[in-house]
Protein backbone atom coordinates (compact mmCIF):
# COMPACT_ATOMS: atom_id res chain seq x y z
CA UNK A 1 0.00 0.00 0.00
CA UNK A 2 0.97 3.56 -0.94
CA UNK A 3 1.05 6.52 1.90
CA UNK A 4 -1.05 9.00 -0.53
CA UNK A 5 0.99 12.39 -1.22
CA UNK A 6 -1.92 13.97 0.69
CA UNK A 7 -0.62 12.84 3.93
CA UNK A 8 2.79 14.63 3.23
CA UNK A 9 0.50 17.79 2.99
CA UNK A 10 -1.47 17.21 6.18
CA UNK A 11 1.26 15.39 8.26
CA UNK A 12 -0.39 16.35 11.51
CA UNK A 13 -3.31 13.40 10.33
CA UNK A 14 -0.07 11.06 11.30
CA UNK A 15 0.42 12.19 14.36
CA UNK A 16 -2.37 10.22 16.14
CA UNK A 17 -0.64 7.08 15.15
CA UNK A 18 1.62 6.76 17.69
CA UNK A 19 23.15 -10.92 4.67
CA UNK A 20 23.18 -9.93 1.35
CA UNK A 21 26.73 -10.27 0.03
CA UNK A 22 29.56 -9.05 2.55
CA UNK A 23 32.64 -6.91 2.11
CA UNK A 24 35.28 -7.34 4.99
CA UNK A 25 36.61 -3.34 3.90
CA UNK A 26 35.26 -1.03 6.31
CA UNK A 27 32.75 1.30 5.39
CA UNK A 28 31.98 -0.52 2.05
CA UNK A 29 28.77 -1.51 1.15
CA UNK A 30 27.47 -4.52 -0.47
CA UNK A 31 24.71 -4.79 -2.77
CA UNK A 32 22.13 -7.51 -2.47
CA UNK A 33 21.29 -10.32 -3.88
CA UNK A 34 19.80 -10.26 -7.30
CA UNK A 35 17.52 -12.91 -5.77
CA UNK A 36 16.03 -11.27 -2.71
CA UNK A 37 12.77 -10.09 -2.30
CA UNK A 38 12.05 -6.58 -3.53
CA UNK A 39 12.47 -4.20 -0.87
CA UNK A 40 9.16 -4.18 1.33
CA UNK A 41 7.97 -6.95 -0.31
CA UNK A 42 7.99 -8.97 2.39
CA UNK A 43 8.42 -7.58 6.16
CA UNK A 44 12.04 -7.65 7.87
CA UNK A 45 12.26 -10.57 9.66
CA UNK A 46 11.34 -12.52 6.08
CA UNK A 47 13.69 -9.99 4.01
CA UNK A 48 17.78 -11.79 3.61
CA UNK A 49 18.59 -8.58 3.73
CA UNK A 50 18.05 -7.69 7.55
CA UNK A 51 19.78 -10.95 8.20
CA UNK A 52 23.01 -11.29 9.88
CA UNK A 53 26.15 -12.62 8.48
CA UNK A 54 27.81 -15.19 10.39
CA UNK A 55 30.64 -13.73 11.15
CA UNK A 56 28.74 -10.13 12.34
CA UNK A 57 31.04 -10.05 15.57
CA UNK A 58 34.13 -9.28 13.59
CA UNK A 59 32.62 -5.93 12.32
CA UNK A 60 33.40 -2.94 14.53
CA UNK A 61 30.50 -1.08 15.76
CA UNK A 62 28.88 1.09 13.15
CA UNK A 63 30.63 -0.93 10.21
CA UNK A 64 28.32 -0.96 6.77
CA UNK A 65 27.15 -5.02 6.15
CA UNK A 66 25.18 -4.47 3.25
CA UNK A 67 23.17 -1.24 1.62
CA UNK A 68 20.14 -1.03 -0.93
CA UNK A 69 18.68 2.21 -2.85
CA UNK A 70 15.07 1.90 -2.58
CA UNK A 71 11.90 3.49 -4.14
CA UNK A 72 10.11 5.08 -1.05
CA UNK A 73 6.43 4.53 -0.83
CA UNK A 74 5.67 7.44 1.56
CA UNK A 75 4.44 10.81 0.30
CA UNK A 76 6.17 11.94 -2.78
CA UNK A 77 9.51 10.79 -1.05
CA UNK A 78 10.33 8.80 -4.54
CA UNK A 79 10.08 12.20 -6.21
CA UNK A 80 11.70 14.56 -4.06
CA UNK A 81 14.77 12.59 -2.16
CA UNK A 82 16.69 9.41 -2.57
CA UNK A 83 16.69 6.96 0.00
CA UNK A 84 18.87 4.16 0.55
CA UNK A 85 18.62 0.76 3.49
CA UNK A 86 21.96 0.86 5.33
CA UNK A 87 22.91 -2.56 7.72
CA UNK A 88 25.50 -2.03 10.01
CA UNK A 89 27.14 -4.16 12.76
CA UNK A 90 25.62 -2.69 16.47
CA UNK A 91 25.06 -4.35 19.67
CA UNK A 92 22.37 -5.06 22.36
CA UNK A 93 21.82 -4.33 25.45
CA UNK A 94 24.71 -6.62 26.53
CA UNK A 95 26.71 -5.83 23.96
CA UNK A 96 26.38 -9.03 21.99
CA UNK A 97 26.49 -8.02 18.27
CA UNK A 98 23.17 -7.71 15.91
CA UNK A 99 22.35 -6.28 12.64
CA UNK A 100 20.74 -2.83 12.42
CA UNK A 101 19.00 -1.21 9.91
CA UNK A 102 18.85 2.58 9.10
CA UNK A 103 17.69 4.61 6.14
CA UNK A 104 19.22 7.53 4.94
CA UNK A 105 16.85 9.89 2.99
CA UNK A 106 18.57 13.10 1.22
CA UNK A 107 16.49 15.38 -0.85
CA UNK A 108 17.38 15.62 -4.84
CA UNK A 109 17.77 19.11 -4.35
CA UNK A 110 21.06 20.59 -3.77
CA UNK A 111 22.40 21.73 -0.50
CA UNK A 112 23.12 25.73 -0.96
CA UNK A 113 23.39 26.57 2.79
CA UNK A 114 26.58 27.20 4.52
CA UNK A 115 29.04 23.94 5.26
CA UNK A 116 27.76 20.20 4.65
CA UNK A 117 24.42 19.48 4.27
CA UNK A 118 22.99 19.13 7.98
CA UNK A 119 21.82 15.43 8.97
CA UNK A 120 19.27 14.67 11.36
CA UNK A 121 18.65 11.39 13.15
CA UNK A 122 15.09 10.88 13.61
CA UNK A 123 13.96 7.85 16.27
CA UNK A 124 10.40 7.24 15.61
CA UNK A 125 8.30 6.61 18.28
CA UNK A 126 8.00 2.46 16.96
CA UNK A 127 6.08 1.22 20.71
CA UNK A 128 6.30 -2.21 18.83
CA UNK A 129 7.01 -5.41 19.06
CA UNK A 130 7.14 -6.98 15.26
CA UNK A 131 9.41 -6.22 12.44
CA UNK A 132 6.84 -5.69 10.24
CA UNK A 133 6.54 -2.10 12.51
CA UNK A 134 10.04 -0.82 12.01
CA UNK A 135 10.38 2.84 10.23
CA UNK A 136 12.72 1.11 7.18
CA UNK A 137 9.66 -1.36 6.32
CA UNK A 138 7.49 1.46 6.63
CA UNK A 139 9.46 3.42 3.92
CA UNK A 140 10.11 1.08 1.41
CA UNK A 141 6.46 -0.97 1.53
CA UNK A 142 4.18 2.05 2.38
CA UNK A 143 2.81 0.44 5.65
CA UNK A 144 0.83 3.09 6.71
CA UNK A 145 1.93 2.78 10.20
CA UNK A 146 5.55 1.78 10.13
CA UNK A 147 5.71 5.05 7.93
CA UNK A 148 4.41 8.01 10.40
CA UNK A 149 7.43 9.37 11.20
CA UNK A 150 8.61 9.63 7.74
CA UNK A 151 5.75 11.60 6.85
CA UNK A 152 6.36 13.51 10.24
CA UNK A 153 9.87 14.37 8.98
CA UNK A 154 9.45 16.13 5.31
CA UNK A 155 9.33 19.29 7.37
CA UNK A 156 13.16 18.66 8.39
CA UNK A 157 13.75 17.59 4.25
CA UNK A 158 11.81 20.83 3.03
CA UNK A 159 15.01 22.68 4.59
CA UNK A 160 17.03 20.53 2.31
CA UNK A 161 18.60 18.71 5.97
CA UNK A 162 18.89 15.10 5.61
CA UNK A 163 17.46 12.02 7.90
CA UNK A 164 18.73 8.83 9.14
CA UNK A 165 15.94 6.77 10.69
CA UNK A 166 17.71 3.83 12.59
CA UNK A 167 15.25 1.11 13.22
CA UNK A 168 16.11 1.46 17.31
CA UNK A 169 14.30 -1.49 18.34
CA UNK A 170 16.81 -3.63 16.69
CA UNK A 171 16.11 -7.35 14.83
CA UNK A 172 14.18 -8.32 17.89
CA UNK A 173 11.67 -5.58 18.23
CA UNK A 174 12.13 -4.38 21.59
CA UNK A 175 10.25 -1.70 22.99
CA UNK A 176 11.83 0.54 26.24
CA UNK A 177 15.48 -1.47 26.08
CA UNK A 178 17.26 1.82 26.49
CA UNK A 179 21.07 0.56 26.18
CA UNK A 180 20.00 -1.29 23.08
CA UNK A 181 18.54 1.97 21.53
CA UNK A 182 21.56 4.22 22.55
CA UNK A 183 24.14 1.58 20.52
CA UNK A 184 21.28 1.53 17.45
CA UNK A 185 21.40 5.11 17.04
CA UNK A 186 24.91 5.83 17.56
CA UNK A 187 25.87 2.77 15.26
CA UNK A 188 23.55 4.12 12.80
CA UNK A 189 25.14 7.42 12.67
CA UNK A 190 28.53 6.06 12.16
CA UNK A 191 27.31 3.82 9.57
CA UNK A 192 25.90 6.81 7.38
CA UNK A 193 29.36 8.25 8.19
CA UNK A 194 31.20 5.15 7.24
CA UNK A 195 28.62 5.24 3.61
CA UNK A 196 29.91 6.04 0.24
CA UNK A 197 27.11 5.51 -1.65
CA UNK A 198 25.56 8.92 -1.20
CA UNK A 199 26.56 12.11 -2.81
CA UNK A 200 26.95 15.16 -0.11
CA UNK A 201 27.29 12.57 2.93
CA UNK A 202 30.40 11.51 4.29
CA UNK A 203 32.30 11.93 7.92
CA UNK A 204 32.23 15.72 7.57
CA UNK A 205 28.32 16.39 8.35
CA UNK A 206 27.00 18.08 11.30
CA UNK A 207 24.27 15.81 13.41
CA UNK A 208 21.66 16.59 15.85
CA UNK A 209 19.06 14.07 17.05
CA UNK A 210 15.19 14.64 17.06
CA UNK A 211 12.59 12.06 18.64
CA UNK A 212 9.13 12.34 20.47
CA UNK A 213 7.53 9.32 23.35
CA UNK A 214 9.34 6.33 22.21
CA UNK A 215 11.46 7.93 19.69
CA UNK A 216 12.56 10.70 22.75
CA UNK A 217 13.53 7.39 24.42
CA UNK A 218 15.93 5.92 22.36
CA UNK A 219 17.01 9.82 21.62
CA UNK A 220 17.72 10.48 25.45
CA UNK A 221 19.88 7.05 25.37
CA UNK A 222 21.83 7.76 22.40
CA UNK A 223 22.50 11.49 23.89
CA UNK A 224 23.49 10.29 27.34
CA UNK A 225 25.66 7.22 26.07
CA UNK A 226 27.15 9.35 23.61
CA UNK A 227 30.49 10.64 25.55
CA UNK A 228 30.71 6.82 27.01
CA UNK A 229 29.76 4.58 24.05
CA UNK A 230 30.79 6.51 20.77
CA UNK A 231 32.96 9.66 21.46
CA UNK A 232 33.58 9.58 17.66
CA UNK A 233 29.85 10.60 17.22
CA UNK A 234 29.90 14.13 17.19
CA UNK A 235 26.76 16.04 18.19
CA UNK A 236 24.92 19.61 17.93
CA UNK A 237 22.52 19.12 20.19
CA UNK A 238 19.08 16.76 20.45
CA UNK A 239 15.21 17.65 20.73
CA UNK A 240 13.48 15.38 22.67
CA UNK A 241 9.46 15.03 23.49
CA UNK A 242 7.16 13.28 25.73
CA UNK A 243 10.17 11.26 27.16
CA UNK A 244 9.03 8.03 28.87
CA UNK A 245 12.17 7.98 31.04
CA UNK A 246 11.43 5.58 33.80
CA UNK A 247 9.30 2.81 33.06
CA UNK A 248 8.64 2.01 36.03
CA UNK A 249 7.19 5.46 36.94
CA UNK A 250 5.57 4.77 33.12
CA UNK A 251 3.95 1.40 34.41
CA UNK A 252 2.42 2.75 37.58
CA UNK A 253 0.73 5.42 35.58
CA UNK A 254 -0.40 3.30 32.56
CA UNK A 255 -1.34 0.48 34.83
CA UNK A 256 -5.43 -1.16 34.33
CA UNK A 257 -5.64 2.79 31.66
CA UNK A 258 -6.81 3.14 28.39
CA UNK A 259 -3.28 3.27 27.04
CA UNK A 260 -2.38 0.07 29.44
CA UNK A 261 -1.12 -1.55 25.81
CA UNK A 262 1.99 0.08 26.20
CA UNK A 263 2.87 -2.03 29.13
CA UNK A 264 2.67 -5.11 27.83
CA UNK A 265 4.56 -4.12 24.76
CA UNK A 266 7.50 -3.30 27.10
CA UNK A 267 6.86 -6.18 29.50
CA UNK A 268 7.37 -8.42 26.54
CA UNK A 269 9.86 -6.53 25.11
CA UNK A 270 12.41 -6.14 28.53
CA UNK A 271 11.46 -10.01 29.05
CA UNK A 272 12.81 -11.43 25.80
CA UNK A 273 15.67 -8.54 25.58
CA UNK A 274 16.64 -9.09 29.56
CA UNK A 275 15.88 -12.62 30.54
CA UNK A 276 17.60 -12.17 34.13
CA UNK A 277 14.35 -10.43 34.80
CA UNK A 278 13.01 -14.08 35.02
CA UNK A 279 9.35 -13.01 34.87
CA UNK A 280 7.67 -16.90 33.67
CA UNK A 281 7.72 -17.52 37.67
CA UNK A 282 5.49 -14.64 38.17
CA UNK A 283 3.14 -14.85 35.25
CA UNK A 284 -0.79 -17.21 35.87
CA UNK A 285 -1.76 -18.79 32.87
CA UNK A 286 -3.54 -15.74 31.74
CA UNK A 287 -0.11 -13.71 31.77
CA UNK A 288 2.16 -16.25 29.95
CA UNK A 289 -0.70 -16.54 27.15
CA UNK A 290 -0.81 -12.42 27.23
CA UNK A 291 3.02 -11.96 26.99
CA UNK A 292 2.95 -14.44 23.63
CA UNK A 293 0.10 -12.48 22.43
CA UNK A 294 1.84 -9.28 22.59
CA UNK A 295 4.53 -10.39 20.75
CA UNK A 296 4.95 -9.54 17.05
CA UNK A 297 2.54 -6.92 16.85
CA UNK A 298 2.56 -3.08 15.84
CA UNK A 299 1.19 -0.80 18.57
CA UNK A 300 -2.44 -0.02 17.66
CA UNK A 301 -2.61 -3.86 17.61
CA UNK A 302 -1.54 -4.06 20.99
CA UNK A 303 -3.31 -0.75 22.51
CA UNK A 304 -6.70 -2.74 21.29
CA UNK A 305 -6.11 -5.67 23.10
CA UNK A 306 -4.74 -4.64 26.35
CA UNK A 307 -6.72 -1.85 27.12
CA UNK A 308 -7.84 -1.88 30.62
CA UNK A 309 -5.65 -4.38 31.90
CA UNK A 310 -3.93 -4.39 34.83
CA UNK A 311 -0.54 -6.15 35.39
CA UNK A 312 -1.68 -7.94 38.26
CA UNK A 313 -4.37 -9.37 36.06
CA UNK A 314 -1.54 -11.68 34.87
CA UNK A 315 0.70 -12.28 37.69
CA UNK A 316 0.91 -14.81 40.80
CA UNK A 317 2.05 -11.81 42.92
CA UNK A 318 0.53 -8.78 43.87
CA UNK A 319 3.15 -6.03 42.57
CA UNK A 320 5.38 -7.68 39.62
CA UNK A 321 7.47 -4.50 39.28
CA UNK A 322 8.20 -4.76 42.71
CA UNK A 323 9.98 -8.45 42.48
CA UNK A 324 13.54 -7.39 42.54
CA UNK A 325 14.94 -8.99 39.52
CA UNK A 326 12.17 -7.04 37.62
CA UNK A 327 12.98 -3.80 39.55
CA UNK A 328 16.78 -4.35 38.70
CA UNK A 329 16.10 -4.59 34.92
CA UNK A 330 13.75 -1.20 35.39
CA UNK A 331 16.66 0.37 36.94
CA UNK A 332 18.97 -0.28 34.18
CA UNK A 333 16.65 0.82 31.57
CA UNK A 334 15.75 4.26 33.49
CA UNK A 335 17.85 7.05 31.85
CA UNK A 336 19.33 9.86 33.87
CA UNK A 337 22.65 8.04 35.15
CA UNK A 338 24.74 9.93 32.88
CA UNK A 339 24.65 13.82 31.88
CA UNK A 340 24.70 14.10 27.81
CA UNK A 341 27.50 16.42 26.66
CA UNK A 342 25.57 18.12 23.99
CA UNK A 343 22.60 20.80 24.15
CA UNK A 344 19.48 19.19 24.99
CA UNK A 345 15.87 20.55 24.17
CA UNK A 346 13.10 18.85 26.64
CA UNK A 347 9.59 19.61 26.35
CA UNK A 348 6.29 18.01 27.59
CA UNK A 349 2.95 18.67 28.47
CA UNK A 350 2.48 19.20 31.88
CA UNK A 351 -1.43 17.19 31.68
CA UNK A 352 0.15 14.53 28.85
CA UNK A 353 -2.39 11.54 29.70
CA UNK A 354 0.26 8.97 28.61
CA UNK A 355 3.81 9.66 29.42
CA UNK A 356 3.72 11.46 33.39
CA UNK A 357 5.66 14.24 33.41
CA UNK A 358 7.42 14.24 36.73
CA UNK A 359 9.87 10.94 35.71
CA UNK A 360 10.31 13.66 32.58
CA UNK A 361 11.07 15.90 35.38
CA UNK A 362 13.07 14.21 37.20
CA UNK A 363 15.42 13.15 34.71
CA UNK A 364 16.06 16.77 34.09
CA UNK A 365 17.19 17.01 37.02
CA UNK A 366 19.22 14.50 37.44
CA UNK A 367 20.80 15.27 33.77
CA UNK A 368 21.30 19.29 35.44
CA UNK A 369 23.28 17.51 38.44
CA UNK A 370 25.47 16.07 36.48
CA UNK A 371 26.85 19.23 34.18
CA UNK A 372 23.81 18.97 31.66
CA UNK A 373 22.96 22.07 29.79
CA UNK A 374 19.18 21.60 29.32
CA UNK A 375 16.16 23.58 27.64
CA UNK A 376 13.27 22.78 29.57
CA UNK A 377 10.05 23.96 28.48
CA UNK A 378 6.44 22.41 29.75
CA UNK A 379 3.01 23.42 27.86
CA UNK A 380 0.58 23.84 30.86
CA UNK A 381 -2.14 22.18 29.72
CA UNK A 382 -1.75 19.35 26.39
CA UNK A 383 -2.29 15.95 24.95
CA UNK A 384 0.45 13.75 24.17
CA UNK A 385 0.12 13.56 20.47
CA UNK A 386 -0.39 16.65 19.89
CA UNK A 387 2.45 18.18 21.77
CA UNK A 388 4.49 16.67 19.18
CA UNK A 389 2.43 19.38 16.66
CA UNK A 390 1.93 22.45 19.07
CA UNK A 391 5.94 22.28 19.64
CA UNK A 392 7.67 21.46 16.49
CA UNK A 393 8.03 24.68 15.49
CA UNK A 394 10.38 25.09 18.98
CA UNK A 395 12.29 22.12 17.83
CA UNK A 396 12.96 22.99 14.27
CA UNK A 397 14.20 26.31 15.83
CA UNK A 398 16.71 24.35 17.90
CA UNK A 399 17.94 21.96 15.53
CA UNK A 400 18.52 25.09 13.28
CA UNK A 401 20.35 26.82 16.06
CA UNK A 402 22.59 23.88 16.81
CA UNK A 403 23.72 23.85 13.19
CA UNK A 404 24.27 27.82 13.06
CA UNK A 405 26.66 26.95 16.17
CA UNK A 406 24.25 29.77 18.45
CA UNK A 407 24.78 29.11 21.98
CA UNK A 408 22.27 27.14 23.52
CA UNK A 409 19.50 28.45 26.45
CA UNK A 410 20.32 26.35 29.33
CA UNK A 411 17.55 26.39 32.00
CA UNK A 412 19.33 23.97 34.57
Amino acid sequence: MRVAPFFRRNAFAWIVLPVAALLAVAGLAAPAHADDPPPGSVPPDQDPFYAAPANIGSYRAGQVVASRKITPKVGDLDSTTDVWQISYRSNDSHLAPQLVVTSLIVPKKAWTGPGPRPIVSVQAAEDATGTQCAPSYGLSSGNAIAAWSAVWSTQLLDKGWAVAMPDHEGPKSVFMAGPQAGHAVLDGIRAVKNFTGAPGIGTFNPWTLNGYSGGAQATGWAAQMQPSYAPDVKLKGAAMGGTPADPEAVARFLDGGLFSGFEAAAAASLATEFPEMNIDPLLNEEGRKAIEQARGKCLTEILGAFAFKRLSDYSTVPDPLAVPSVRAVLKLNTMGGAAPAIPIFNYHANTDEIVPVAQADKLVKDWCAKGARVHTTRSWIGEHALEMVFKNGEVLAFLADRYAGKPARNTC
